[in-house]
């Protein structure tokens, strides 16, 4: 049973410090009061918590969020490398900053809401308010779970809708015209292979010799990799090869005679060995000097405005320094400048930057040099993401006629209602059914 302790404060008047056992047997204390009778009070409180199972120190939910966030619940978390690489940027850019000061304790619905209307006003996305959102709730229960707090905060709040776009999928004959753009037989094969097989890009890029059975066509997914930042690898670098696919389990599925015919040739003639992987990011000719035509000032015009009123010929060094244009034609005309003090050994050259890689190819490097410019080429008249590969794999397969349950496998989803999203993707999916609508809608002509 708990009691009341007399104690005499610094100020010389009598204060009371109510004391409880907590379910362990430790003695705790329910905190200082000002009188006997309030601190019989608190002990009886606390008592009846742990009656209920509620061992928490009050002193917990004192802390505040900041504190909680970075020295206890973050750091002990097991998540996924790019997951804790996600979390710590929210954390820093949405979360800390409005609730950072603010004792756990503290933290009501009406903040979380006030929070939410702010983050809108501020023109940050819906998608991006829900994943903070999502990220503070799990923060608060875990807290409320370990009994920091008995309060949690972001139940009952709502945010912005997040609308869902149409799914767009490329066509086999606008794929054809993006492979033929493509910059060479390697970057062909890779996005071919993403099609025919539908894995995700940390998938695609761990594939290695071993996986594939040239003579059954049998492919097995069994890893990932993921490009993190440094400091949150394990041991500082920039790809972390996963044990495991995206679903936690290894499947299996055949691989069409023609993709598997290419694949064979491209292993032997690079000479890969079991444990190589099948698609390396090569580093030649990434550095080489891009040449530049000089701009003729003549015919460009004149900049804005600058700060003082003041206008200049585009293509020129006055414009890219006094103007601060930036666009091809000055850029064009100081990089030709800069070239020219280098080559006469008045300025030093920069040293060129080299992207880390253990072999594996980075997704951002590949859009950037290899995706994006293939695109602008073919001319299709809509956005394709490389992940959009693995969206059109699905389509294809289900719009001739493969089993969903096939489909499903194939492509490692956890629900079948997942599948079921790309049925009838394709523009000529709705085909059948408009000329059976117009077979009892012309009717009445004949």
């Amino acid at each position: 049973m708990g009691y009341s302790r007399k104690r005499p404060g610094k100020d010389g008047k009598v204060r009371y410090t109510a004391y409880y056992w907590d379910m362990k047997g430790l003695e705790k204390s329910a905190g200082t009061f000002a009188n006997k009778k309030a601190a019989n009070k608190a002990w009886q409180d606390a008592e009846a918590k742990v009656a209920e199972g509620r061992l928490g120190d009050p002193r917990r939910g004192r802390q505040t969020f900041k504190r909680y966030v970075l020295e206890t619940w973050l750091p002990n978390h097991e998540i996924e490398a790019t997951t804790r690489q996600s979390y710590t940027y929210v954390i820093h850019r949405h979360l800390i900053p409005e609730f950072g000061e603010m004792r756990m304790i503290d933290i009501l619905p009406e903040h979380v809401r006030e929070w939410v209307a702010t983050l809108k006003k501020n023109g940050v996305s819906p998608a991006t308010i829900k994943y903070a959102k999502v990220l503070l709730s799990a923060i608060f229960t875990t807290a409320l779970n370990d009994q920091v707090t008995y309060i949690h905060p972001c139940r009952g709040v709502k945010v912005p809708t997040v609308p869902q776009k149409p799914r767009v999928i490329i066509t086999p004959e606008q794929f054809d015209v993006l492979y033929a753009e493509l910059p060479d037989i390697e970057s062909q094969l890779l996005v071919e292979t993403g099609i025919e097989t539908g894995l995700r890009w940390g998938e695609l890029t761990e594939l290695r010799v071993k996986d594939l059975s040239t003579r059954s066509r049998i492919l097995t997914v069994s890893r990932a990799v993921v490009e993190v930042n440094p400091k949150f690898h394990p041991e500082g670098g920039r790809f972390l090869v996963k044990e495991y696919p995206k679903d936690k389990e290894f499947r299996r599925f055949k691989l069409s005679a023609q993709i598997v015919a290419k694949i064979q040739d491209h292993i032997v003639t690079e000479k890969l060995k079991a444990d190589d992987l099948l698609f390396i990011w090569r580093q030649e000719g990434q550095n080489k000097p891009k040449l530049r035509l000089a701009p003729d000032p003549s015919k460009l015009g004149l900049t804005e405005a600058n700060e003082k009123g003041r206008r200049y010929r585009h293509g020129t060094l006055s414009a890219y320094t006094a103007g601060k244009c930036r666009c091809e034609h000055c850029r064009a005309a100081f990089a030709i400048y800069r070239a020219g003090r280098r080559s006469t050994g008045r300025d030093a050259p920069r040293t060129p930057r080299t992207r880390e890689t253990d072999g594996h190819i980075s997704a951002d490097w590949f859009r950037r040099q290899v995706w994006k410019p293939a695109l602008e080429k073919a001319e299709l008249g809509m956005h394709v993401r490389i992940n959009d590969l693995r969206h059109a794999h699905a389509s294809w397969l289900l719009a001739g006629g493969a089993d969903l349950q096939v489909v499903k496998e194939r492509l490692g989803h956890a629900s079948i209602a997942t599948t079921e999203k790309y049925l009838h993707t394709l523009d000529t999916a709705d085909e059948t059914a408009l000329d059976a609508f117009s077979k009892i809608r012309n009717r009445s002509a004949r």
